[in-house]
Parts: C-alpha cells; sequence; structure tokens
C-alpha cells in the first residue's frame, strides 16, 4: 500500500513524485518510456534553466531526482483502474498495486493523419518521431506534416539528415514560434508547403509518395518518408466514467483535483490553455500538493 500512485512517467508525474517524496510520503510512479514525449524530442530549448538540452538527456535528470527524492519507478503500464474506493487500485500486466490517492499523469500521445496508406506504411516509411527514426533517412526525401512547434522543430531536425524536407501545413501561416519558424526558413533544403491537406500516402514495399490536395486539385510529391506531427490525444482510455471529460481532456482546476475523492490529474491529461513541459511539471507540483492536503486530512 502506497500513500501515492502516480500514473505516468514524464515531467508532470515525475514531478508529482519528488514533491510527494518531499513531504514524506511513500510514492510509485508507473509508467512506460521516462519522461514521456520529451525522450523523443531532439531538442528542449525553452524549458528555464537550460538554454538548450537534449530531450533524452532532461528525461534522465527528472528520473534521476525522482528516485533520488524516494519514489519507486516501475517500467509498467496502467491497464485497469479502481479509483472509486477509499483504497485506489491500478492494474498493469505485472499485478496490481493498491494506494491511497492517485496522481493521473499519462500524458498523450501523437495524433494520427486517418487517411489511406497511413497504418499500411506504419514502420515502412511512416513515422511519428523524427528523433527516433530520422536518421533511417539520411540523404533522402521525406516531409513533415504540421505546423506546430513540433513539426517545424522535426522539420529542422530532418533537414539536418536528409537531402530534401517538405513541411506540409494545411493552413496558409504556421503555427509554431517565431523563432522556430524564423530558423526553417534559412534551411535551403526545407520546402514550406502551404495549404495542403494530405489525401493518401502510396508506394510498394515502402512510402514512395504522398498525394495532397492544394487549391481544390490533389498533388503528388515523391518521397521516402512521411513524419507526422498534427497534434497529441490525451491518454484517458480505461479512465472510469466518474472522472469528468470535456474535449477529449479529464477536466480539472490548476490544483488538480477531480470529482473522484484521492484522485488528482496532471500534465497533458487536463485540460487547460498551454500544453508545454514548464505547464506539466507545474501541474504535477499541484497535484502532489493537493495529494498531500488530502493524506494530511
Amino acid at each position: 500500500m502506497y500513500d501515492v500512485l502516480i500514473v505516468g512517467a514524464g515531467p508532470a508525474g515525475l514531478t508529482a513524485a519528488v514533491y510527494a517524496c518531499r513531504a514524506g510520503f511513500s510514492t510509485l510512479v508507473l509508467g512506460g518510456l521516462p519522461g514521456g514525449q520529451i525522450a523523443s524530442t531532439a531538442l528542449v530549448e525553452n524549458y528555464p534553466g537550460f538554454v538548450s538540452i537534449f530531450g533524452p538527456d532532461l528525461s534522465d535528470k527528472l528520473l534521476e531526482q525522482a528516485k533520488a527524492a524516494g519514489a519507486q519507478v516501475r517500467l509498467e503500464e496502467a491497464e485497469s483502474f479502481g479509483l472509486d474506493g477509499p483504497i485506489k487500485t491500478v492494474k498493469t500486466s505485472a499485478g496490481q498495486y493498491e494506494a491511497k490517492t492517485v496522481i493521473l499523469a499519462q500524458g498523450s500521445s501523437r495524433r494520427k493523419l486517418g487517411i489511406p496508406g497511413e497504418e499500411e506504411f506504419q514502420g515502412r516509411g511512416v513515422s511519428y518521431c523524427a528523433t527516433c527514426d530520422g536518421n533511417f533517412f539520411r540523404g533522402r526525401t521525406v516531409a513533415v506534416v504540421g505546423g506546430g512547434n513540433t513539426a517545424v522543430g522535426d522539420a529542422i531536425e530532418l533537414a539536418a539528415l536528409c537531402k530534401k524536407v517538405y513541411l506540409l501545413h494545411r493552413r496558409d501561416i504556421l503555427r509554431a514560434e517565431f523563432s522556430l519558424v524564423k530558423r526553417a526558413e534559412e534551411l535551403p533544403n526545407l520546402e514550406m508547403v502551404f495549404s495542403a491537406q494530405p489525401v493518401r500516402i502510396g508506394g510498394g514495399a515502402k512510402v514512395e509518395r504522398i498525394v495532397v490536395r492544394q487549391n481544390g486539385a490533389e498533388r503528388a510529391i515523391p518521397l521516402d518518408g512521411v513524419f507526422v506531427a498534427v497534434g497529441v490525444v490525451p491518454n484517458i482510455k480505461n479512465l472510469p466514467p466518474s472522472l469528468p471529460v470535456a474535449d477529449g481532456y479529464l477536466d480539472a482546476s490548476e490544483t488538480g483535483v477531480t470529482p473522484v475523492p484521492g484522485v488528482f490529474v496532471a500534465g497533458d491529461l487536463r485540460r487547460k490553455e498551454l500544453y508545454q513541459i514548464v505547464t506539466a511539471v507545474a501541474d504535477g507540483a499541484n497535484a502532489a500538493h493537493s495529494a498531500q492536503h488530502y493524506l494530511q486530512r
């Protein structure tokens, strides 16, 4: 029996673990890849305290700090939850864990395009992680689909490896930060294609083209790989219906308090205005603080 059980080993979950341990509570963290999405991010340049830091390095530092504070970390994915009673349970493939409080911080996953060929060519030219798979396309031609910070950052990273990079965006202006856009515009092998709606991905044994619709007409772009960066989907699968959901996210204030006593939420799982590492770690601290108040009462 733990005082605090945290589901998710991303920035929110690991920060919550640090605060819970420092408050004197026995703490268990369950999750997959430590660091969450930042573990597959090449370079982080907007996290306070670091001019720039590699995503995997920041993930390692967060994990190291949580363990040093006293948290137990198990690389196990939660499969089912029992959250409505005074004793909370979380089941994984390895067993069942009990706790007095639970902090949900499972984060989010990359959203898919939902077009023909995407599923068929996943792992054969379609990827959702430029940091993980970019080196497989060294010297070749690829496209990045999206217009936010992740998409532009991926395009910049891939431009250092690939012969040619297309940045395909469905709108006529990018949503990414000015500094990223400016850097992308200076790269000679990066071509921005605006008002381009992906229609399908085609090829034989592997990806050979992506077809987009521009100005009412279809255009086929020959290439070797497609990197998808069109947003994220919160990981709320298998959570009980007693937790309120709004637009696919758990609805909770900055305190992380939910209508279920002893259950709190943090990070990308929570509905808010800004989804960044810095807001995730703030959520983690707030959720642990709320769990502390609950346990003390």
